[in-house]
């Protein structure tokens, strides 16, 4: 009798976790490598590259979650260089749209790679997925960052 109240109040407890898990989303799931085990993200504080990819993760993320925040304001602040951010508010003014994404609404994925370097100066470039309408589309940037600093000084649409 035991036993089968044991089994019964385990069932009680997981059925519903369960449950939760078979109605989440693939996506939900994280991405597995070709081997099958789950692919690694690391960073590097001294890396512009790493840097640049930070900044996006987490202004897009905000911009998800919050719109254009205070938050978004303060990652404007710690990544971007002033005269960048004063530039960049011109660009949003003339344009109507958020200059550091480019466009008006808000891509569902990002990838960014090293691009070049020279002068003082790291490229980046950053693909930006939009998806809608069964179909995606893509926007790459070229983002300049400053090498002494890392913080990002330029970016315009990569043609």
């Amino acid at each position: 009798m035991f036993v089968i109240r044991l089994r019964r109040h385990a069932l009680a407890v997981a059925l519903p976790a369960l449950l939760l898990a078979a109605a989440a989303p693939a996506h939900a799931q994280p991405p597995r490598a070709a081997s099958g085990r789950l692919p690694e993200r690391t960073g590097n504080s001294a890396s512009a590259v790493d840097r640049v990819a930070d900044f996006y993760g987490a202004y897009i993320d905000v911009l998800n979650g919050r719109g254009r925040s205070h938050l978004a304001d303060e990652l404007r602040e710690f990544y971007l260089t002033d005269d960048f951010r004063a530039r960049l508010g011109t660009w949003e003014k003339e344009h109507g749209g958020d200059g550091v994404l480019r466009a008006q609404g808000l891509p569902t994925s990002w990838a960014v790679a090293y691009n070049d370097s020279g002068m003082g100066h790291v490229w980046t470039r950053v693909t930006l997925t939009w998806t809608g309408n069964g179909h995606s589309t893509h926007t790459v940037l070229a983002v300049q960052s400053d090498q002494s600093s890392l913080r990002i000084s330029d970016i315009h649409e990569d043609t």
